[in-house]
């Protein structure tokens, strides 16, 4: 099975790509999946993920299918064969 991952603004400047496909064995979680894309471009992991929380949630929109995962499961949202993750970058100023 294979997922797509899209990464946009700021995350695909540090990672210098615009997507990643990511192969699995079976349907697995967005939270494993994102452990798989900080393993295969590390680069990403201070930018994608908030080092205070470990979540990363308060830097990122992410979207599954076009859905905002709030709507879903959050982080345990199961991704299946073709789904496409995508990744935007949110920023917070006073």
């Amino acid at each position: 099975m294979e997922v797509t991952a899209r990464f946009l603004g700021v995350f695909r400047s540090i990672s210098g790509k615009s997507k990643l496909t990511i192969k699995f064995k079976d349907a697995i979680l967005l939270t494993e999946t994102m452990n798989r894309i900080v393993e295969e471009l590390p680069e990403l992991k201070r930018a994608l993920i908030c080092p205070e929380l470990e979540d990363p949630r308060p830097n990122t929109l992410i979207l599954v299918n076009g859905k905002e995962i709030s709507v879903l499961n959050g982080l345990e949202t199961i991704l299946k064969d073709g789904d496409e993750v995508v990744f935007v970058p949110v920023l917070h100023s006073g």
